[in-house]
């Protein structure tokens, strides 16, 4: 599919680019994209959750009453789970969830979150941003001239570009990333993708 290039003015210029079907308009697996999402949410866990459980809880050792005839249940420690102040039974500790997918399923990902967002027709293909300062008001006017400003965009740049990154940093529904970077649930989670010119080569490049 062809898609007409826009200047920082947000007016179409007279170039043309040719999305490729083979990354742009493939059938989309949605099980693929399920198991991305849930690997890139998972690696973002610190996973340094802890409670103390009844081993390492401070409190008197000594029986708390009489084994018998009290009336009541046996009751040997203050530390037990099910008195208060007392451990968490069965508490969280630190772990990894950290986990793998095969190279070919995540590419399959975001080829498919790629597909999702040509059919809707939430792609831009954007001339190269050049900033000659980080500042955040060149970004903003940026947004504006591409009638954004309000939506939740993600910019994918060919390459690191310093300026372009800093000068969106304060912008909360703005987020850039380069080609090599992008992720699927970046893609899925932006309601427009503003591709950089240079950026669409080196995509296909690596997805295919």
């Amino acid at each position: 599919m062809e898609v007409k290039v826009i200047d920082a003015k947000g007016k179409a210029t007279s170039k043309k680019v040719t999305l490729s079907d083979s990354v742009f308009g493939i059938e989309p697996n949605d099980h693929a994209i399920y198991l991305d999402v849930k690997q890139h949410l998972a690696n973002r866990r610190q996973g340094t959750h802890k409670a103390k459980e009844r081993a390492e809880i401070a409190g008197s050792t000594k029986k708390i009453k009489k084994q018998k005839g009290t009336g009541g249940a046996r009751a040997g420690s203050v530390k037990s789970g099910t008195r208060v102040g007392g451990g968490r039974i069965f508490g969280p500790r630190p772990r990894n969830y950290h986990f793998k997918l095969n190279v070919k399923l995540k590419r399959l990902a975001r080829k498919s979150a790629f597909s999702y967002k040509a059919q809707n027709d939430a792609i831009l293909v954007l001339e190269d941003p050049k900033f000659d300062v980080a500042k955040t008001k060149d970004m903003k006017s940026l947004l504006a001239s591409l009638k954004l400003e309000n939506e939740k965009v993600l910019v994918i740049l060919g390459e690191q570009n310093d300026n372009v990154y800093l000068a969106s940093r304060n912008l909360g529904r703005v987020k850039v990333v380069t080609a090599d970077s992008v992720n699927t649930f970046d893609v899925l989670n932006a309601k427009k993708v503003v591709m950089a010119e240079s950026s669409v080569v080196a995509i296909e490049k690596i997805l295919n």
